[in-house]
């Protein structure tokens, strides 16, 4: 029996639980972003006649917009309900995606669904570019602080850098609209707009890295590219 003068021992802290990781699901979200789009190049390239047919091409352009929209929503689901998040660019990328293609479907003009990544770009321009100049980093918000250890003047950086890019795509995104035919720039699209997206992600990284983004992190940075 302890001697009642000897001190008494306290009691083991109890060791904080780490939170779990969370798992890293770029891939899939890269799936969300582009998979409608791919859908909808798809969707038209199969019911896109063959020769000058003006009334095949209208159809082949209804026929896509609509299982654009279809996949745009079902895209918009599986990111609530699987991933348990939806992104604000999502959002607003889905709602235009549903606006336009409605007006591409009921006027038979493909002009509406052309015009509808240009109206993205300029938005998302603009908006990063004001808040950079106020010195706030919107895109922190638009990616919900995915870059773990990024200073705020890292995402002051990286807001500026990529309102000037999506300036650029809205200028290339009207210059191949009205210069190609529908097809050749939808096209673009998959084969331009895409690759140029990550070539662009990846030349940031540098200046992430420099601004203490983790570097655990860096796939992410690579994986998840804002999306049109």
């Amino acid at each position: 029996m302890p001697d009642a003068d000897s001190p008494v021992p306290a009691p083991p802290e109890p060791v904080a639980e780490r939170a779990p990781k969370k798992p890293k699901s770029g891939w899939l979200n890269v799936v969300v972003d582009y998979a409608p789009l791919l859908v909808f190049f798809l969707t038209y390239k199969f019911y896109s006649p063959a020769g000058d047919d003006i009334a095949g091409e209208v159809f082949a352009v209804i026929r896509g917009t609509g299982a654009f929209i279809v996949a745009a929503i079902a895209a918009l689901a599986f990111s609530k309900f699987y991933l348990g998040k939806v992104s604000p660019m999502l959002w607003l990328s889905t709602a235009l995606i549903v606006g336009f293609g409605t007006l591409t479907i009921y006027f038979a003009d493909e002009f509406y669904v052309q015009l509808k990544p240009t109206i993205i770009y300029l938005l998302f321009g603009v908006a990063l570019l004001v808040g950079y100049w106020r010195r706030k980093a919107l895109l922190q918000t638009l990616l919900e602080a995915a870059f773990e250890g990024l200073t705020h003047e890292g995402w002051l950086k990286l807001s500026r850098n990529w309102g000037l890019f999506f300036l650029f795509l809205a200028a290339l995104n009207e210059t191949l609209r009205m210069t190609l035919t529908f097809g050749d720039w939808l096209a673009a699209k998959i084969w331009v707009f895409l690759p140029l997206s990550f070539l662009f992600t990846f030349t940031q990284l540098p200046m992430l890295l420099r601004h203490g983004l983790d570097l655990d992190e860096k796939t992410e940075v690579l994986e998840n590219p804002p999306p049109e």
